[in-house]
């Protein structure tokens, strides 16, 4: 599967849009993220209900502020606009896949129900 180039005038629509998105912020200098890419692009290939996107944070640069990234390659991954995942640092082939396998699982009402309660109990907090 073709992996998506996103920027700021497609970022939200690509989450609002799919029900999971991987993206991985990277930028052409970086080492770690250029030994990361063939790894990225095989499970794109392997899990083909997965948009698969990357943004160059050199390019992107007000996208990756936006997404407060402070170091690369950095990994989020939304389910129903919901983010399960982020994390700095490439990931070993079996690492990505267990985190995949892992964000298929869950429980979506779960979740909600949790992020809902975290909610309140903020707001009571404040």
């Amino acid at each position: 599967m073709a992996i998506k180039e996103l920027n700021s005038d497609n970022f939200n629509d690509t989450i609002q849009g799919n029900d999971i998105v991987i993206i991985d912020f990277w930028a052409q200098w970086c080492g770690p993220c250029k030994s990361f890419a063939p790894t990225f692009e095989t499970a794109s290939e392997n899990h083909p209900d997965v948009v698969f996107a990357k943004v160059n944070t050199e390019e992107q640069t007000e996208l990756a502020q936006a997404c407060q990234i402070r170091s690369i390659p950095n990994l989020m991954i939304f389910r129903e606009q919901v983010l399960l995942f982020n994390q700095a640092g490439a990931l070993a082939p079996a690492q990505l896949e267990d985190v995949l396998g892992k964000v298929k699982e869950l429980d979506m009402e779960e979740v909600r129900a949790s992020l809902l309660e975290e909610q309140k109990e903020n707001q009571k907090a404040e």
